[in-house]
């Protein structure tokens, strides 16, 4: 098996070789993470329920500004992996010609995503020495 060279022989040898290490450690070795996963969202519908499922609402600004500015990034951050998410869902789904499921999570998406913005741009004007302003404006401006 480790001499066979063809499609599989350096995966092979490379497999054999991580189970004997993993075996020798006493470990067990389940399903690797492929972070391209997290561009598809797992089936959360239950076959049994007739129900579709109902999506959370947009963010309001009103919420938004009751927020730390280490929670607006991290928020940021969620609804931009959200986004690209349901972006590559939409189109892996338009290139096989079928329907994008709650098309209205999108805009929901990016709804919040304006509001963020604004709520960090309200918060760098009234900042009082102008240079800071201009600094946070152009972070705000690079999001």
């Amino acid at each position: 098996m480790f001499l066979t060279r063809g499609v599989f022989g350096r995966r092979l040898f490379s497999t054999a070789a991580r189970s004997e290490s993993s075996a020798a450690a006493g470990t067990v070795r389940t399903t690797a993470h492929n972070p391209l996963e997290e561009f598809f969202e797992a089936d959360r519908r239950n076959p049994e329920e007739e129900k579709p499922l109902v999506y959370g609402r947009s963010w309001k600004a009103s919420e938004l500004r009751l927020k730390s500015w280490d929670d607006l990034q991290k928020l940021w951050y969620v609804l931009l992996k959200e986004k690209n998410m349901l972006m590559t869902q939409r189109q892996m789904l338009h290139a096989q010609n079928l329907r994008f499921p709650n098309p209205e999570r999108l805009p929901k998406v990016r709804k919040s995503m304006c509001r963020i913005k604004h709520v960090l741009t309200e918060r760098a004007i009234e900042d009082p020495d102008p240079r800071r302003t201009a600094e946070m404006k152009g972070m705000i401006n690079a999001l």
